[in-house]
């Protein structure tokens, strides 16, 4: 699978793809949310 050899190296790629994915859903959900007025 894409040239991993071991099972732990595949878990931590497939986290890492996860989290970044994660960053992006959490992003777009919050993107519109005002954070209150600055000045």
């Amino acid at each position: 699978m894409l040239g991993i050899e071991d099972v732990s190296v595949a878990f931590v790629w497939v986290a890492t793809v996860l989290s970044a994915l994660g960053c992006v859903i959490y992003g777009a959900v919050m993107w519109n949310r005002g954070g209150g007025e600055r000045e």
